[in-house]
């Protein structure tokens, strides 16, 4: 059907919304550049329009690549609000209804042939408008269990996207028979990678296993801690890239200055990975990170063995729910609450150094579950409903 609807479509007109975090905003910008590609290919040209809050990444990312913009007003419901944030949940109660009119008027007026949501609360009242003007919505969910706005527009979504095969067990019964498992959008650079250039590029031996430790753009502190107390141990059978960001940086370089200098050489700390991002990772053989959705979507997608210290808690405490998936399927390792120890991170990087043939079973059973095709199954969901809608 979507190559059907791809030929026959002169043109179409897709509303975009999600946002708020990177965990929603980077799966919709990938999808987007997948669906210009894809159309292109065609002949044919999005016309695009994004809509979220002012503020929020989704506003910041949408000017960098040119991409209409519109703000709405909208709240966002706590789930457990402590006293102060119960004051915020009425206010923002309030919103809602302002956010869903304006979405309304936004829907009307573009006249979108699809819409596609990638979750957080400003999704909700553009996926309630696409519902109630007849247009169809496609909504993707990132996690292993539904955030808060997909449970609710789940329930009105002509395709519910998911990145998760026991993810749908999570669905109300009667919107089972609309989902779809594509996984978790991700960028084609990421798999492109050459261990070559990041040997080049950080001056490490390509002989020796490479360790690369990340807390994510930001960096953990938590993670940081524990490589701090292990990693002499570590630099005598392994080198190691550490990502350790902005806040450990001069920490973690006094340390690295401190080390016996038969060691130094083994160690790379930085504050963060720009560009050279997919080189590391294909020069991987053990990482260490936490599980948020766009990491995991990355490592299973590139088979990569990793231990995983998932951030606790988070909404739903969704990390330690996607690491214990992949750890009890033999994907992954996993170390969290009073297992997050140095003594326990130790023994896990020490087994999977010594035993390459656990290593490689590790990483071929990560790549079972990773989705590389994931942002191209999204955009034909996308062409697919358009062209249905069209017809």
């Amino acid at each position: 059907m979507a190559i059907y609807a791809t030929q026959r479509l002169r043109e179409i007109r897709v509303v975009v919304t999600g946002g708020g975090t990177g965990g929603h905003t980077y799966p919709a910008l990938t999808t987007i550049r997948t669906l210009r590609d894809r159309l292109a290919q065609a002949g044919v040209e999005p016309k695009l329009l994004w809509v979220g809050v002012s503020h929020g990444l989704e506003a910041k990312i949408a000017r960098q690549e040119g991409i209409p913009f519109k703000a709405i007003t909208t709240g966002k419901l706590r789930r457990s609000p402590t006293m102060r944030e119960l004051g915020r949940n009425i206010a923002d109660a309030f919103r809602i209804p302002l956010g869903v009119l304006q979405a309304i008027m936004i829907v009307v007026r573009s006249r979108p042939a699809v819409v596609l949501s990638t979750g957080g609360y400003v999704s909700v009242p553009i996926g309630i408008a696409a519902w109630l003007t007849r247009r169809p919505l496609v909504m993707h969910e990132q996690i292993l269990t539904l955030g808060l706005a997909n449970r609710i527009l789940a329930r009105v979504a002509a395709r519910v996207l998911l990145s998760h095969e026991s993810s749908i067990d999570h669905l109300p019964e009667r919107t089972k028979s609309r989902a779809l498992v594509t996984g978790n959008p991700i960028r084609p650079e990421i798999l492109a990678g050459d261990r070559g250039r990041a040997l080049a590029a950080y001056r490490l031996d390509p002989d020796r296993p490479l360790l690369y430790v990340t807390g994510g753009a930001q960096g953990a502190v938590q993670v940081n801690n524990l490589i701090a107390d292990i990693l002499p141990d570590l630099l005598a059978a392994c080198q190691v890239l550490h990502q350790c960001g902005e806040y450990s940086f001069d920490r973690m370089r006094q340390l690295a200055a401190g080390l016996p200098e038969h060691l130094r050489n083994r160690y790379r700390v930085v504050a963060y990975v720009h560009d050279e991002m997919p080189d590391v990772l294909a020069a991987a053989d053990i990482v260490v990170a936490r599980s948020g959705a766009g990491t995991v979507a990355e490592l299973t997608a590139l088979g990569k063995a990793c231990v995983f210290i998932p951030l606790i808690p988070t909404g739903g405490d969704e990390q330690r729910r996607t690491a214990r998936h992949l750890a009890e399927a033999g994907a992954a390792r996993m170390l969290a609450g009073p297992d997050a120890t140095p003594e326990r991170l130790r023994e896990e990087i020490m087994m999977l150094l010594n035993h390459p043939n656990r290593r490689q079973q590790l990483a071929d059973a990560a790549r079972q579950y990773g989705r590389p095709h994931a942002a191209a199954d999204v955009a034909t969901a996308l062409i697919d409903a358009a062209g249905r809608y069209s017809t």
